[in-house]
């Protein structure tokens, strides 16, 4: 009995000792919880903090005509804080009083939940207390701004716990126009304008101590830096977003019509070596196009185009005049083994060099160069480097490639080198040496280095203007940039050119080119032609240089440079010509004569038949009776009003509308318009018929 009572003693005893310890170690825990929690909250807040480097916002890349081609935008990842005493104090009154208020305004921005939903999840993360509980991530800079005015979040983070997480995102507002070489700003991806002025544009990064939470995300522990970001500086390029535009339209016009593999356009101020416009579309996988490659840099065969080199080299060697005949060979030559073709067969076997020119007989520049160069080829080869052929543009733009020139004692280099050379074959030149050197004779042979940014800029004050650069300012002798200006003139008028420009108003210098170009391992079978036009317009007084190259699809029907890359310089130089170039005839007052002029008008019916009944203008109208907008045209003795069809998914013409007229039209459509000039909208950036959506932007210009 004495044994198992001392046994039973035992048992209790220590029974009491583990209920006793028990209730220690709870009581330890609550107050662990309820008066330590703070401080040891805050401690492991301290060993999971860390300074992060807080990105600058990037400078803006701008156009010469004042828009933005690439800029920063801000993001935010907005967080709650559901333990800020803001929160908790008075049992959570202030928690409660706004929580059905705030998730109201939550679903009316974001509109993935209900007001219920919203509640019921915050509420969660309230009981929960949790630190950084998520409630949206990437949101724009307009949600935000409505966001911190919410109920609960208008007073502030220290009494709605709300915390947002900034960023910077890059935009590009025009999208294609011009992406590839406005460039993209990926971190390890940039490439155009954003990698050539990188130093400029990011700027210096600042400091900030952040703390982490789920996921390794940085969350600011307050609103202060360590270090101040500073913003990069603006850059202004020399482009200009309307000829762009007018570039990119008319290339891939003509890209989508031939389904060519790739092509580019560029456009020169021919005074100042500007790059007003610079185009390039590449076929993608799924039969669409995109900038997705700098063709402009990228060095390939010329052809034709480049016999400009080769016929200045001569003349300014004095080694042929224009006037001096040639035998064309019926367009079949051989030389060294092989055999030169022209690429038809023409009238006459007896031409002048000047005539040949004109035809683009490669026959007679391979037998002028092997003739005159084939025994000293470094003469030829010199002339080449003075044309700046054998070395980069100095464009600044990141990603230039070297041009390709087989020179005497190379592997490449053999007998057949230089006639094949004279006409644009065996060497390879980017399209920007063909506008360099075009724009060279359009400038009265200086040389100018083409460039792409004018200036930079802090906050709107100039901080450096970047002036044109002159690489040579006399690349021949005068008497020979006379004889080059009127070959390629008459190249225009009575050469390959010839239909493309008959009945332009302006004179157009220029050269057409057509090269077999090599598919990879499968060499020249696939029969894929480079077809190119260079020139620059007005003739008699330059204003811009404008280079097409397109390569076409294998076994493409239409090749040549006159009919693919001709039309596009064309429709660019037309647009131009008819927007920045040709001045207004005034009327000579006192004469008899019946006025043939022709005119066309667009605007309200009303406004032209009172206008036409004041000027006692005799008018034919066929429009009916319930039209509202017409044209007005006359082109014979008499002037007829028409119907001008609106269609509120396409762009109507506004050409000859008034501007409060087409801004009526532009805005009842929901587009936001621009305006350039004063008059009446002579051209505009979306074309007639293209579809349009609200919000879209429109650049009308004014004559």
């Amino acid at each position: 009995m004495e044994v198992k009572r001392d046994i039973l003693w035992r048992v209790y005893l220590s029974y009491i000792l583990m209920v006793i310890a028990c209730i220690a170690i709870f009581g330890k825990a609550v107050y662990i919880q309820q008066v330590e929690g703070a401080k040891w909250r805050s401690m492991s807040d301290s060993l999971h903090q860390r300074i992060d480097e807080i990105e600058a916002e990037r400078g803006t890349i701008y156009s010469e005509d004042g828009q933005m081609l690439s800029t920063s935008i801000p993001q935010f990842d907005i967080f709650i804080d559901f333990r800020v005493a803001g929160l908790r104090e008075k049992n959570g009154l202030r928690f409660r009083e706004n929580i059905d208020s705030l998730s109201f305004h939550l679903a009316q921005l974001f509109k993935d939940m209900s007001p219920v939903e919203y509640k019921r999840v915050l509420q969660q993360a309230y009981k929960a207390q949790d630190g950084y509980f998520p409630l949206k991530k990437k949101i724009s800079f307009t949600q935000y701004d409505s966001l911190r005015n919410f109920p609960l979040f208008k007073l502030g983070r220290y009494k709605s716990g709300m915390i947002a997480n900034e960023r910077t995102i890059r935009l590009n507002p025009y999208q294609m126009l011009a992406f590839r070489t406005i460039g993209l700003a990926r971190d390890s991806n940039k490439v155009g304008l954003e990698k050539t002025y990188d130093a400029v544009l990011k700027g210096r990064n600042g400091k900030q101590t952040v703390r982490s939470i789920a996921g390794g995300i940085g969350v600011p522990v307050d609103d202060t830096y360590l270090i101040e970001p500073e913003t990069g500086k603006d850059i202004v390029s020399t482009i200009d977003v309307f000829i762009q535009d007018i570039a990119e339209a008319a290339l891939m016009k003509m890209m989508v019509q031939n389904e060519a593999e790739n092509g580019c356009a560029i456009v020169l101020e021919t005074k100042t070596g500007k790059v007003k416009a610079i185009a390039n579309l590449g076929r993608m996988a799924n039969g669409t196009y995109w900038e997705n490659l700098n063709y402009a840099i990228t060095p390939s065969e010329p052809g034709s185009t480049f016999k400009l080199a080769t016929l200045m080299a001569l003349l300014e060697d004095k080694k042929v005049n224009l006037n001096q005949t040639l035998n064309l060979e019926n367009g079949v030559w051989r030389v060294a083994g092989q055999t030169v073709y022209d690429s038809e067969r023409h009238a006459e076997n007896i031409v002048t060099v000047k005539q040949a020119f004109e035809l683009s007989s490669n026959v007679a520049m391979a037998k002028m160069a092997v003739s005159h160069y084939s025994n000293n080829p470094q003469q030829y080869l010199k002339h080449l480097r003075k044309m700046r052929m054998d070395t980069i543009t100095g464009i600044d733009l990141v990603g230039e490639r070297k041009p390709v020139i087989h020179r005497p004692g190379s592997k490449l280099y053999g007998p057949t080198t230089i006639p094949w050379m004279s006409f644009g074959y065996n060497l390879a030149i980017s399209p920007l040496h063909t506008a360099m050197l075009y724009n060279a004779i359009a400038n009265n042979g200086t040389m100018m280095r083409p460039y792409l940014v004018s200036s930079i800029k802090e906050e709107g004050v100039l901080l450096k203007e970047i002036p044109p650069v002159i690489l040579d300012t006399q690349i021949c002798s005068p008497a020979t940039l006379a004889m080059l200006k009127a070959s390629l003139e008459g190249v225009c008028i009575a050469g390959t050119a010839k239909s493309l420009f008959a009945g332009t108003p302006y004179k157009v210098a220029g050269k057409t080119g057509t090269a077999l170009v090599a598919d990879g391992n499968r060499g020249y079978a696939n029969k894929i032609y480079q077809s190119s036009f260079a020139g620059y317009f007005p003739a008699d007084n330059p204003q811009y240089t404008c280079v097409v190259v397109i390569k076409n699809k294998p076994f493409a029907a239409n090749f040549y440079g006159a009919s693919v890359a001709g039309p596009v310089f064309k429709e660019i130089a037309d647009r131009l010509y008819g927007t920045y170039i040709k001045t207004n005839k005034t009327l000579i007052a006192g004469t008899n004569k019946k006025d043939s002029t022709y005119f066309k008008y667009n605007g309200y019916k009303a406004d032209l038949a009172y206008l036409s009944e004041k000027l006692q203008l005799k008018i034919s109208d066929s429009t009916g009776r319930a039209d509202e907008w017409t044209s007005l045209n006359k082109n014979t003795a008499a002037a007829v009003m028409q119907k001008m069809p609106i269609n509120k998914n396409a762009m109507p013409p506004l050409k000859g509308l008034g501007l409060k007229d087409a801004l009526y039209l532009c805005e009842e459509m929901g587009l936001m318009v621009q305006v350039k000039g004063r008059g009446r909208v002579l051209d505009q950036s979306i074309l007639p018929g293209q579809p349009i959506a609200k919000g879209q932007l429109i650049q009308i210009n004014l004559n």
